[in-house]
């Protein structure tokens, strides 16, 4: 391990901000929504009667496997890593396309829609806050030395 991932850094220490708390929620939330919906396609594509069998199957397993990408970045939100906040932040990025998506359905597609731009917008805001960038001990660009004056 490098010291960068065990040290306590001024900016880190104390105790976690609510801000990376609840981000770490959001990006949690998100990737459960992606696990049960991965498992219903699964149990659609392998018990029930889908058109194509093969793709049900293949859809439940990929939303799946995506769904690693937010639940270990909350993970990482939770225990203050500075490497979960970029996949936290591409996580929200490619839910707001789906969101969009879903708003344009005609059923009730639209109100998931709405759900998940609230989560991915109130989870973007957190993520960039100054408070949770501190908290990770994220420098801003050009600021790599000034810890070392």
């Amino acid at each position: 391990m490098s010291s960068e991932q065990t040290s306590v850094t001024p900016e880190t220490a104390g105790p976690r901000p609510r801000r990376l708390t609840y981000a770490a929620a959001l990006a949690a939330l998100e990737g459960l929504a992606l696990v049960a919906g991965g498992v219903w396609m699964l149990v659609e594509g392998l018990a029930g009667d889908p058109d194509d069998r093969q793709s049900a199957v293949t859809g439940g397993i990929t939303l799946i496997v995506l769904a690693l990408l937010p639940l270990l970045a909350a993970r990482g939100l939770l225990g203050r890593r500075s490497w979960s906040r970029g996949p936290a932040v591409i996580t929200q990025i490619m839910a707001l396309p789906v969101a969009y998506n879903l708003l344009q359905a005609d059923s009730l597609a639209i109100p998931a829609g709405i759900a998940l731009a609230v989560v991915a917008v109130a989870a973007l805001i957190l993520l960039i806050n100054p408070a949770t960038t501190q908290a990770l001990g994220i420098r801003g660009p050009g600021r790599a030395q000034d810890g070392e004056r």
